[in-house]
């Protein structure tokens, strides 16, 4: 008899695990909200035997025993699933739907929709380790994947002949229109006879929760056409609903392994096969509301990993936006970004492996600090207005939470956040200043010719940083593209290494990496410096030296940087305390106010000049 789903998660619904479970096992209650127990399924001393209500499932450490309310009752009580769905039932004061004749065919044809994806995952795996899928071994153990991992994931080859497929089911006796109804072959608008949806691809077929083939995906060897496809939405399958891999991380999640959401189906493989067994991926679409709940089922944080370059923190923040209105206590993720240039495969097949995917991992950052940082993007915070927009803008987004203790939650941590970065200055009470009476000290004197030529030399030494270790450029290009220059040979000179840099992608014009500390472009001939001047920066700043570590270079770029963004300060601040004398407002009190105390918290940066 076929049971509606409906009525089977109504079922569900109405029971705790806990409360059917302890009438047949005595239950212990344990940590985050699990009870405990010594398994009823084998001989054990030390209770591995967990129960979880919020996740809906009892499991077992030790043998592996594993499933909801349902399967309980029928392994412990050893009952069919009718007799364990009769029992539950009446515990639930439901009644048992009576099956109609429509159900039945209903159940045997899905039943049958079920069997020609088999039929085609059998084919698939058959082509690929045929004479045809030659080629696609090859790619897939350059890939990194021997056989297998290739026969754990099932992993097939489409063949090119659009008609293969199709010979091969309608001889096993499946219909066309069960094909076509699975999305497996597509009917020509001129009348010629069906064809493959999959040819000449990699096949990475998809399953349901149950670990039942569903659909595919596949990746193009080959030709024109886009680099992914995925089979259409049909009656087995809604890619918006699943995820790649669900089945065995759901498993994996109830042994208490990190739920992990990376971005393709070659991520996913490189993870599991790397030990990371919880590891998922959306089907060719942004994360929907749908798939959040399947992630919360597993786990209550999952992490989502990005690639560190624009486009993946863009799919974050998309991410984020679909997260944020459905967050509710005790459940959010995390998010991690990997290094640039890098995805979970590539970091994997690199020479730190899986321990440089567990750092990347131990460093996801907490949803509310992402919020954070993409506001911070979207407005000037050099100016008030733009800090202004800046508090206005984590707020507005921390309203979008439909649940009002998370979202009261964010209000506070946000606002805190931003307190603490952009810190309020409090007015002076009436009385304490009157207009035209400018404060003591007021500030440094306008900038001297002495002052010049110290900026001059503090960017001569950040251009010759750059030269001597050009694999910094990727890190401190923008932030130095954005200094004041005012010496014309200067600037032109950083725009010549910052251009550089930006065509080589970090190598010199030998070829040689980013990270040999030879240079490419010295600051002499470039043109414009004496000799002299180059020497007395090697003397007194060890770090601009070619033979330095990037570390050490690093960190006097930092330093220097530092003492540069300390000189503008004290300007901006000269200027504030004119601007006071002149219009004696409380506005311009507050701005020279602002810049003072701001001045007082940085440290005075050392080795000046």
């Amino acid at each position: 008899m076929a049971l509606s789903p409906g009525f089977l998660d109504e079922l569900r619904s109405r029971l705790q695990v806990s409360d059917v479970v302890g009438k047949r096992v005595p239950l212990q209650r344990g940590t985050k909200g699990e009870f405990k127990a010594c398994c009823p399924f084998h001989k054990e001393k030390s209770p591995s035997f967990t129960v979880n209500d919020q996740k809906g499932f009892f499991h077992c450490f030790g043998c592996g025993a594993h499933g909801d309310v349902i399967g309980f009752v029928m392994q412990h009580d050893r009952l069919s699933f009718m007799e364990a769905i009769e029992s539950l039932s009446a515990q639930a004061g439901l009644e048992v739907p009576k099956a109609e004749p429509e159900d039945r065919a209903r159940f045997e044809r899905q039943k049958s929709l079920y069997d020609v994806v088999e039929a085609a995952c059998a084919f698939f795996e058959s082509e690929l380790h045929g004479p045809a899928g030659r080629a696609t071994r090859d790619y897939l153990k350059g890939r990194g994947l021997d056989g297998e991992t290739v026969s754990r994931f099932r992993l097939g080859f489409a063949p090119p002949d659009a008609g293969k497929l199709l010979r091969h089911l309608r001889g096993q006796g499946y219909q066309d229109a069960m094909m076509e109804e699975v999305g497996l072959v597509r009917r020509p608008e001129d009348g010629r006879d069906l064809y493959s949806f999959f040819r000449n691809r990699v096949i990475f077929p998809v399953a349901d929760r149950r670990g039942r083939t569903v659909a595919f995906g596949g990746r193009i060897m080959e030709g024109d056409g886009p680099k992914y496809v995925n089979s259409p939405d049909n009656p087995l399958f809604h890619k918006g609903q699943l995820l790649y891999g669900m089945s065995r991380a759901r498993q994996a999640a109830a042994q208490g392994q990190t739920v992990i959401v990376a971005e393709g189906y070659m991520d996913v493989i490189a993870l599991v096969k790397a030990g990371f067994e919880a590891a998922v991926a959306p089907l060719g679409t942004a994360m929907t509301e749908e798939q959040i709940v399947e992630l919360w089922k597993m786990t209550p944080v999952p992490v989502l990993c990005f690639d560190g370059d624009e486009a993946g923190r863009r799919a974050a923040w998309r991410a984020m936006d679909r997260i944020l209105p459905q967050l509710k206590p005790d459940h959010s993720v995390r998010i991690a970004f990997l290094p640039q240039g890098e995805d979970p495969d590539s970091l994997i097949r690199g020479s730190g492996g899986g321990a440089a995917m567990a750092a990347v991992l131990d460093s996801a950052l907490p949803l509310v600090r992402v919020l954070f940082d993409r506001q911070t993007t979207m407005h000037r915070l050099e100016t008030p207005e733009g800090r202004a927009g800046l508090r206005a803008g984590i707020e507005a987004q921390a309203r979008r939470i439909a649940d009002s203790s998370v979202q009261g939650q964010y209000l506070a941590d946000l606002r805190a956040r931003f307190e603490e970065t952009y810190p309020f200055r409090p007015r002076r009470k009436e009385g304490d200043w009157r207009p035209g009476k400018p404060p003591a000290p007021i500030g440094p004197k306008p900038q001297s010719i002495q002052d010049e030529q110290d900026d001059r030399v503090a960017i001569c030494v950040l251009l010759q940083v750059l030269a001597m270790h050009p694999a910094l450029g990727e890190e401190v290009g923008e932030s130095f593209a954005m200094v004041e220059i005012s010496d014309p040979g200067l600037d032109s000179l950083r725009q010549t290494l910052l251009a550089r840099i930006g065509d080589s992608h970090g190598r010199d014009s030998d070829g040689l990496d980013s990270n040999v500390t030879r240079p490419y472009l010295t600051v002499p001939e470039a043109g414009g410096l004496p000799p002299a001047l180059v020497d007395r920066i090697r003397r007194k700043w060890p770090f601009t030296r070619p033979e330095t570590s990037l570390d050490e270079a690093r960190a006097g770029w930092a330093m220097i940087m530092g003492h540069i963004e300390l000189r503008a300060l004290k300007r901006e601040l000269a200027d504030a305390a004119r601007a006071l004398g002149r219009q004696g407002t409380e506005a311009a009190l507050e701005r020279w106010r602002g810049l003072q105390q701001e001045i007082e918290r940085r440290q005075t940066v050392p080795g000046g000049f």
